[in-house]
């Protein structure tokens, strides 16, 4: 197990090194930069730009460099804790990341926890209830889960909340708290206004894990070893949980890799429709700038969950699974 960990562990390095390369490189691809941008607002404002100012500008912000330079020096600061320049905000990206980082942190655990909370006890019943009256209910209602879009649920909850209720539920907090540094109300007031957004990106994950979960346990409820546990008189209830249940979680604890950045990233739309400070608004306004620093750095970090993720993946599901094996080949 050890020299898994370890070699598992050492294939994190060149793998993170190349998506560093795909993303800066991807980053780059399109015709002109931040720089063409600016300067095209500039124009269509009626200022004209001189060549000379062109040139500074272009210096200014290291654009007059090669691919490999900008690359390197982008790499290096990383590595430094230095994620670049926005040019955009005009700050360094570790400020302009900030609070939007830790409240798309906050927000998205509280989504996975309110999902695996509300999915998992539905899931079983459902399997341990086929077609019951129970479990049709609840497949009709995971059906309607997964077709209604997050967006358009927040739609319908902000018209709802606006004209029944006569109150606005977009932001992550209290106007009186925007644009001030972390303290205890403001903290408060994030958490007094999680819930909204934490049930409208969750609807959708929660009713596809609750369909997965009931085919995936109804699998294992059919197969001989528990027929055999009924038969020598096991409890019900310690059998579900020693076993069925155990092999069930597999697919789930292999989509941790995956889970986290595109609980991430996918909320960017939820999150312009509710006004929410998170950090998915910002990458779409970064990639549309082509501030390629601040959304080299995001993707950076969303590549990094996702790497992280499947290696503690791959290490829960060899611990959860007797029949997972670390090493290939035929055992005599």
């Amino acid at each position: 197990m050890f020299s898994f960990f370890v070699r598992r562990l050492l294939v994190l390095i060149p793998t993170l090194l190349v998506i560093s390369i795909l993303i800066f490189g991807i980053i780059q691809l399109p015709e002109g930069d931040y720089l063409t941008s600016y300067i095209a607002e500039l124009e269509s404002q009626g200022e004209k730009v001189s060549k000379d100012q062109i040139a500074f500008l272009r210096q200014q912000y290291s654009l007059d460099k090669p691919f490999i330079t900008q690359y390197f020096t982008w790499l290096t600061g990383m590595l430094r804790g230095d994620f670049g320049y926005s040019f955009e905000y005009r700050i360094p990206v570790s400020e302009v990341v900030g609070d939007r980082l830790f409240l798309s942190f906050l927000l998205s655990f509280s989504t996975i926890l309110f999902t695996w909370v509300v999915a998992f006890p539905i899931g079983i019943y459902s399997a341990t209830h086929q077609y019951s009256w129970g479990d049709h209910g609840l497949t009709f209602l995971g059906f309607l889960g997964l077709a209604t879009p997050n967006f358009l649920l927040a739609l319908v909850l902000l018209y709802v909340a606006n004209v029944v209720f006569g109150t606005s539920v977009g932001g992550l907090m209290a106007p009186v708290y925007i644009d001030q540094p972390m303290s205890w109300g403001k903290f408060l007031s994030v958490l007094e206004h999680l819930w909204i957004p934490v049930v409208v990106i969750g609807t959708s994950g929660t009713a596809g894990m609750i369909r997965r979960l009931r085919a995936n346990l109804l699998d294992e409820l059919h197969k001989q070893y528990v027929i055999t546990g009924r038969a020598k008189g096991l409890p019900p209830f310690r059998l579900l949980m020693k076993y069925p249940l155990r092999m069930a979680l597999n697919p789930f604890i292999a989509d941790i890799g995956s889970l986290l950045p595109e609980v991430v990233s996918g909320a960017a739309i939820v999150s312009i429709v509710l006004s929410l400070p998170t950090t998915g608004p910002m990458l779409l306004a970064a990639l549309q700038s082509q501030d390629m620093y601040l959304a080299g750095s995001f993707l950076m970090f969303l590549s990094l969950l996702t790497v992280v993720g499947m290696f503690l993946s791959d290490l829960a599901l060899a611990a959860l699974d007797p029949r997972i094996r670390l090493h290939g080949g035929l055992r005599r």
